[in-house]
């Protein structure tokens, strides 16, 4: 199976008639789904960072502070969804 090496799936799957191979395209359909919706500017797209008494959309920085380590107090992220 060609997998993520960071990821671990798992399948669950109610026919059991599916082939070694139908269930690693399936996979690998997966995969492709969850690697697009993973990408920083998707991230961005979707949250907002929320510093105290502001509200922020601009992507340099929503991905400083999703990637430090802690965020500062009263900053948050916003699903905009």
């Amino acid at each position: 199976m060609k997998t993520s090496p960071d990821r671990d799936l798992l399948v669950l799957i109610k026919n059991e008639f599916m082939t070694q191979q139908a269930i690693e395209h399936e996979v690998e359909q997966l995969n492709n789904i969850l690697r697009q919706t993973e990408l920083p500017h998707q991230f961005c797209k979707s949250h907002e960072l929320v510093q105290r008494n502001r509200i922020t959309q601009k992507t340099r920085r929503v991905l400083a502070a999703f990637r430090s380590p802690l965020l500062k107090p009263f900053w948050f992220f916003i699903s905009r969804n």
